[in-house]
C-alpha cells in the first residue's frame, strides 16, 4: 500500500489554465445582470396587462428595446457559461464533449431567437 500525499497526487497533473477565465466572465456577467435587471424590471413592468399595440409601441422605443436585448443576450451567456461549469464538474468522457456543445448550441440559439424577436418588435 502507497501512501501519497495531497500534493504528490497533484505534482505532474497541470492547472484546467481555463478557471480564471470562466471565474471571471460569471463575474462580469454576473456585475452586468445585476445593473441589467432592475433595468428590465423598470422598463417591461409598467407594460403588463397593457394592450398589444401600446406594447409595440413601447418597445419599438430605442431605450427599452436595447435594455431588453441587452438583458437577453447577457443572461444568455450568463447561463451558458454557468451550464457548462457545471457540466464539466459532474459529466465526464465524451458525454461532457456532446453535453456542452449540445448546451451552447440550445443557449446560442435561444439568445439569436430573442434578440430577432426584440428587433423585429423595435424596427
Amino acid at each position: 500500500m502507497r501512501y501519497l500525499t495531497d500534493r504528490k497526487r497533484a505534482v505532474g497533473m497541470g492547472s484546467a489554465k481555463s478557471g480564471t477565465a470562466h471565474f471571471w466572465a460569471m463575474k462580469v456577467s454576473s456585475f452586468g445582470l445585476l445593473i441589467l435587471i432592475p433595468l428590465f424590471v423598470f422598463t417591461f413592468g409598467p407594460m403588463l396587462g397593457k394592450p398589444h399595440l401600446e406594447v409595440l409601441a413601447y418597445f419599438s422605443q430605442p431605450f427599452p428595446a436595447i435594455v431588453a436585448a441587452l438583458t437577453f443576450a447577457v443572461t444568455m451567456k450568463h447561463f451558458k457559461d454557468g451550464v457548462q461549469v457545471l457540466i464539466e464538474d459532474y459529466v465526464h468522457g465524451a458525454a461532457e464533449k456532446i453535453s456542452i456543445v449540445v448546451m451552447i448550441c440550445v443557449s446560442y440559439a435561444i439568445a439569436a431567437t430573442g434578440i430577432f424577436a426584440i428587433a423585429s418588435i423595435a424596427l
